[in-house]
This record gives structure tokens, C-alpha cells and sequence, in this order.
């Protein structure tokens, strides 16, 4: 769902989506050019660069993406059937077809005909329809190849739940994998085992095995009347940590998490629960910002980048940059970069000075650490050693805005599950943390701030946090 070639794709699709329409327009004027005698000819070529013309070619193309984007064209369609999607594009297409008739009634244009409308829409559908086919094929080309997974846990062990995970391993070109199963000792456990399955934790054991490994969905399958109690406590888990639950109904009275039904396969119908931002137009463009300004940023600072591994350099043995291991989207570890602040040998040094730690929670910050080089204060103070970590926004690990990634070490101490939800979307560069006073807040505030931002979540409130955040560092508000 948040794997960034998946984004690439959609993006380059939306692109390629616009071509086709502009193919598809002048295709449709052969025809009119062919009723048209020379003289006309001339005259049609001198109206198609006038000014209104073009800005009304600009607008169709406007509403074109738009009508797509409505009718749901760039969500995902892993779950959907072939044919709901394209006839999604038939009726996307029809209604772009038709308000390009009503401009043409409104604007005059002489050139939207009877025939020019039918040839549009017939090469339109079909374009489209034949680009939403072969991406289809590619991706299951991918899926089938281990690409584009997701890893699923499924909870239960009786008929119902054998009988998803074989549906989900004989067809691959979904993408979906099944990690293993999680019930309590019964005499038809032994099917699940016998069939090649893991059985990796009992229902007791299930919120630590969640709470340790990657797992990006959860499918319920225990009998609810008998397991109720067992049930509910897991989705409240999934809830919590922002795993997407899958249940073949909706009986749970979900605080935060939002529900939506889909078909897996043939006969197996879920509702998904889930937290966080939703796929849609919002999310592909989060990423496509990233992309381009981390890209573009990480090019105007490489002068920068050279003058301050000169200053760390000279200022003390060891590397330029620091990698630390981080807990990504739905706990995923990866290297964060930053600019060494510290001497080669701090982490060691930790334990030595674990005893002065200044905030509460799992996480150590003291004002004065005595592992701080001289270079590295002013590189903290003015927030210089993060910019390594656009490196980690342009491979996709992080966003420019979201909640702060920890280190693997102060994942370990979190002792509530509703702070794991953090957990749920893709660690950022800056968050509501970062310009609200970062090291001054108390470690619970630091996680409600969190929550807080994956709840109301938009583009408009990155915007404002990535606003923020210019005037806290010239401040330098909470930094240590």
C-alpha cells in the first residue's frame, strides 16, 4: 500500500492517463478534418491556437483528471474484480465525454461534433481500458515474482481460516502471503500443521508476537460467539498499533479505526479496519512532495553537505555521517542518516550516562550531553545533522512530515500498545512534536501529538507543520 515503485507507478499512470486524452482528442479530429474541405482547413488550424481555445483544451484535460480521480481510477484495486474497474472507466469516460459536450454547447466550439464525440469515446475507453489491463498484468507479474506483499497473520485455525490461506497461496498475483497462524492448542490445530502451515503463536501470545514482528494485516477468523472476548481484544491490538484487521463482518464498536468492505477472492468477502491515512489521490501526492523535494533539496544542499564534513572532520576522528537502525512503517527497521553530532564511541558511552536521562519514557535526552562534539552542538542547534535524512525520504522510508522515528532501542521500552499506532504511517523529517518544543515535552505528549496528527491527517497539515517548522528551527525551540 505505502511501497514507493507502487507510487511511482500511479503517478507516471495519472500522467499516462492525460496522454492518452490528448491522443484520444486528436484522433477524433481526423474525422472532422476529413469533412472539412481545404479552405475550411486552414481556417479550423487558425482557430485551434487561439488563446480561449487552448485554455478550454487545458480545462477539459483539467476536468479529465478530475473525473477520474472521483470515480476512484487511482485507488488501489488489489481486491477488485477486473470488471469493476473498468467499468469504473467506462463511466469515467462517458461523463468526461459528456461535459466536454455541454463546453462545446456553451463555448461554441465547432469542432466537437456528433462524430468527434463517438470517436473520442470509443478511443478513449479502449486506450484506457487496455493501460488498466496491462498494469493489472504487470503487477501480478511482480506479486507472483515476491514483490509488492503484503504479510498476513491469520487468527484462527478451524475450516473457515485454512480454507482463506489456501484461497491466498493459489493466487499469488494478489500479493498476499500468510505468515503463519495464531490459536490456542485444540484437536484440529493439527490440519493447519499438517497442510504446511505455522501455527507462531497461541491467542495469549498473539499481542507479543504483533507487537515484534512485521505484520502489515491481521485476518480474523475465530468462531465469534465462542471467541468474542479473544476477537475484540484483538482488533482493540490492531486498532492500537494501526494494523489493518480484516473480519468477515462489522461487530466491534472501533474508536478511531475506519471500516470498508472488499472481496478478496471469489466468495470470501472482509471488511477491513484501519487507522491512518487512507490510499487515495491525498496519499500519492504526500509522496510525489516528498520525492520532489527531498530530490530537489538534497541538491541545492550538497555544497553544504561538503562544507560540514569538512567542519566534522577537523573537529574530530570518525565518520561524517551516523547510521542508527530505526523503526519504520508498521515496524520496519531501516538506517536512518544523520550528520555525526557525537564521538565515534557514543553509543557505547550510553550506559555510562543512562542515569541523568532528563525526559520521561522509554527515551534518553539530557541538555548537556557530554558525547556532543563541538561541531555537533551547532549542527543540532541548528538542525543541519537531520538534512541526511531527505536520503531517507527519497527511498521512501521516511516523509518530510511525520511522527519522529525512534531508535530500536526506545521501541523496546514502550509499555502501551495505543502508542505503537504511531507505527501505522511512514516516520518523518518534522511532526507536531518537532514544532510544538521537542525535547521540553514529556514523552506521553510526545505520543498524544502523534496520534493526534495520524487522526487528522491531510495535506493541508503537512503544509502547515512544514511551515512551522523553518521558524522552531531558527528558534531552535526544544532542541538539545
Amino acid at each position: 500500500m505505502n511501497n514507493p515503485r507502487r507510487q511511482a507507478l500511479l503517478t507516471a499512470f495519472k500522467l499516462f492517463d492525460v496522454v492518452l486524452m490528448v491522443l484520444a482528442f486528436g484522433l477524433a479530429t481526423l474525422p472532422v478534418l476529413y469533412e472539412t474541405d481545404a479552405a475550411s482547413i486552414t481556417a479550423f488550424l487558425s482557430m485551434r491556437i487561439r488563446i480561449n481555445d487552448f485554455l478550454i483544451f487545458l480545462a477539459l484535460l483539467t476536468v479529465w483528471h478530475v473525473t477520474f480521480s472521483s470515480f476512484g481510477l487511482y485507488l488501489s484495486h488489489r481486491l477488485d474484480r477486473p470488471r469493476a474497474e473498468m467499468a469504473s472507466v467506462i463511466k469515467a469516460t462517458s461523463l468526461a465525454t459528456g461535459i466536454m459536450l455541454a463546453a462545446a454547447l456553451l463555448f461554441h466550439i465547432t469542432m466537437v461534433t456528433p462524430v468527434f464525440l463517438t470517436v473520442f469515446w470509443s478511443v478513449s475507453t479502449t486506450l484506457v481500458v487496455v493501460s488498466r489491463l496491462t498494469l493489472r498484468s504487470l503487477l501480478k507479474q511482480a506479486r507472483v515474482r515476491g514483490r509488492n506483499l503484503r504479510l498476513v497473520l491469520v487468527v484462527g485455525t478451524n475450516p473457515r481460516a485454512l480454507e482463506f490461506a489456501r484461497k491466498a497461496e493459489s493466487t499469488p498475483e494478489l500479493g498476499y502471503r500468510v505468515i503463519g497462524f495464531a490459536d490456542d492448542p485444540w484437536d484440529g490445530i493439527e490440519r493447519v500443521v499438517n497442510a504446511g502451515y505455522n501455527v507462531v503463536c497461541s491467542l495469549d501470545e498473539l499481542p507479543k508476537f504483533i507487537t515484534h514482528s512485521v505484520v502489515d494485516e491481521v485476518v480474523m477468523a475465530l468462531p465469534i460467539r465462542s471467541y468474542y472476548f479473544h476477537a475484540s481484544r484483538i482488533a482493540s491490538l490492531c486498532e492500537e498499533q494501526g494494523i489493518i484487521m480484516r473480519f468477515p463482518s462489522a461487530l466491534f464498536d472501533m474508536k478511531t479505526a475506519r471500516s470498508k468492505a472488499e472481496d478478496f477472492v471469489e466468495g470470501a468477502s472482509l471488511i477491513t479496519f484501519y487507522t491512518g491515512t487512507p490510499d487515495g489521490w491525498p496519499k500519492i501526492m504526500k509522496r510525489m512532495i516528498d520525492f520532489t523535494v527531498s530530490l530537489a533539496a538534497l541538491i541545492l544542499v550538497l555544497p553544504l553537505f561538503a562544507v560540514v564534513a569538512l567542519l566534522i572532520k577537523a573537529g574530530s576522528d570518525g565518520p561524517v555521517f551516523f547510521k542508527q537502525k530505526r523503526m519504520g512503517l508498521n515496524k520496519r527497521k531501516f538506517s536512518l542518516f544523520k550528520f555525526r553530532t557525537m564521538v565515534p564511541d557514543a553509543e557505547a558511552k550510553l550506559a555510562e550516562i543512562e542515569h541523568l536521562n532528563e525526559v520521561s519514557g522509554p527515551v534518553f535526552k539530557i541538555k548537556d550531553d557530554p558525547r556532543i562534539t563541538t561541531v555537533g552542538k551547532f549542527l543540532r542547534k541548528t538542525s543541519i545533522d537531520e538534512l541526511p535524512q531527505l536520503i531517507n525520504v527519497l527511498k521512501g522510508e521516511m516523509s518530510l512530515v511525520g511522527p519522529r522515528p525512534l531508535p530500536v532501542r526506545d521501541y523496546q521500552g514502550f509499555d502501551k500498545d495505543w502508542q505503537r499506532r504511531r507505527f501505522s504511517v511512514r516516520p518523518g523529517i518534522t511532526c507536531l512534536w518537532q514544532v510544538t518544543g521537542r525535547s521540553s515535552i514529556q514523552f506521553d505528549r510526545w505520543m498524544e501529538l502523534d496520534m493526534q496528527y495520524i487522526d487528522k491527517w491531510s495535506l493541508w497539515l503537512d503544509f502547515k507543520i512544514l511551515a512551522q517548522t523553518i521558524p522552531a528551527v531558527l528558534r531552535g525551540s526544544g532542541a538539545t
